[in-house]
């Protein structure tokens, strides 16, 4: 049987391979590049490496700027990125979790690079489940990863890894007081990644320090996945809290990598996949393991918060009673310094959500002194929790008190740009609509429908 041979789809990559002279010398171009490209240490491309090339496959951002100075070289003119016929590819809308380190950092520097040219952030994509649930069971199977260290273009110390944490702190503390809907602040933290983290990752470090370094670029990667979630760019926060996922695994850091894909679960629940976001959550609390209580109580929070959305109600409790338990056993700033955030007012907004998603709006209201007692620095959550608080006194019958809390909505929410705040101001709205003839019900409906179109 002859073989199937796959047909070019690169067309502008076969062109300048001809014209430099490697149409028939696709091994002594691989050789080039691996020449070439030593300073980022020992690459091992080959002749079957090129012929991917030529049917689609997309190399990194990195090894593209060397293939472009090969060329350069071997026709005696400058040749662009752009003319390699990859730098205008679309990332695929479905990529599964990254099957190494090396692939994960190439892909992480593709959706970066796209983040800071694109005029619009937006993308076609959509969640995708069956991604989700791949990249949750090979985080949790795969085997542990290989020693990361490597010998690249740039040392890299200690003290330049910990400005990154540093650096994830500040855009943490954004998104929490502003919300994710500004796509500059999105463009320049992807711009930040391109400029100064990817260069990082191809210098060299050891081990330790390699872990680390991953361990922050997760973070980082995973702040900007939440912030494209938040503002309803659910293309991107699924591709980045992947790569996240992965870069978390090199590093060895399974709390954190339990708490992204919590992340990704919680994603789903806001997208109406409760079932697959229960997988998820189950998912994140088997490999946290022997985990310090403040990461079990979120973990439970969000696995209590999917099985609630799909109207499990003995177990929704069951787990909100094992999240309860653990927030009282922790003490502060005994955790990771990622989970400091989750507060018992985080808490008590996810069991009010629980609540009246099974439609015990009593049961809810019972947490609603506890949900508002936020600090300054959460303006986006307290106006999510206000946003509900209103809905579930409305959902009640109570309609005085539903706009008492819905008058607080409109000025917090005009604080925060967020996706999310738009949504249950307009949840809050639906339910109010039918009962507009009500002279403060509809003087609060026409500050809402202005809050909802700005937030």
């Amino acid at each position: 049987m002859q073989a199937v041979v796959r047909p070019v789809t690169n067309g502008a990559f076969e062109a300048l391979l001809g014209a430099a002279g490697y149409g028939n010398a696709r091994a002594a171009f691989a050789r080039q590049l691996n020449h070439a490209g030593r300073v980022h240490g020992t690459w091992r491309y080959d002749a079957a490496s090129v012929y991917w090339w030529l049917r689609g496959r997309q190399p990194a951002e990195y090894v593209q700027t060397i293939m472009a100075e090969v060329l350069s070289r071997r026709l005696g003119r400058p040749v662009a990125i752009a003319e390699l016929g990859f730098a205008t590819a679309q990332v695929a809308e479905n990529v599964p979790y990254p099957a190494s380190t090396a692939d994960a950092i190439g892909y992480a520097e593709r959706i970066w690079t796209r983040l800071t040219k694109q005029a619009s952030l937006r993308t076609s994509g959509t969640f995708d489940s069956a991604n989700a649930l791949q990249a949750a069971f090979a985080w949790r199977y795969d085997w542990p990863d290989k020693p990361v260290s490597r010998t690249g273009r740039q040392p890299v110390t200690t003290a330049e890894v910990q400005s990154l944490y540093a650096l994830a702190d500040h855009f943490t503390d954004l998104d929490r007081r502003h919300g994710g809907g500004s796509s500059r602040v999105r463009t320049l933290m992807a711009d930040i990644l391109v400029r100064q983290v990817a260069p990082m990752l191809h210098g060299t470090y050891t081990d330790a320090v390699g872990r680390d370094l991953m361990r922050a670029t997760a973070m980082l990667t995973g702040q900007l996945a939440f912030m494209s979630y938040d503002a309803g760019d659910h293309g991107n926060a699924q591709h980045h809290l992947t790569v996240a996922l992965r870069l978390a695994k090199a590093a060895d850091d399974r709390l954190f990598g339990a708490h992204l894909l919590a992340n990704l679960a919680t994603q789903a629940i806001y997208l109406g996949h409760a079932q697959d976001a229960a997988r998820l959550a189950e998912a994140a609390i088997d490999g946290a393991g022997r985990a310090p209580a403040a990461v079990l109580a979120r973990l439970y929070t969000t696995a209590a918060s999917a099985y609630g959305r799909s109207g499990d109600k003995q177990v929704c409790q069951a787990a909100l009673a094992k999240a309860e338990r653990a927030l009282d056993r922790a003490s502060p700033n005994t955790g990771p310094r990622w989970v400091n955030y989750f507060s018992p007012a985080h808490f008590a907004g996810a069991a009010l959500k629980c609540m009246s998603d099974l439609r015990l709006s009593r049961q809810a209201l019972r947490h609603q002194p506890n949900a508002v007692a936020l600090g300054e620095q959460n303006p986006r959550t307290l106006a999510l929790h206000t946003a509900l608080i209103a809905t579930t006194y409305a959902q009640a019958g109570e309609f005085d008190t539903a706009c008492d809390w819905g008058r607080q909505l409109a000025q917090h929410a005009t604080a925060v740009r967020s996706a999310r705040v738009k949504d249950r101001v307009r949840e809050l709205v639906d339910v109010l609509g039918p009962h507009q003839a009500v002279p403060q019900v509809n003087e609060l409906l026409l500050a809402l429908r202005t809050t909802a179109s700005t937030a």
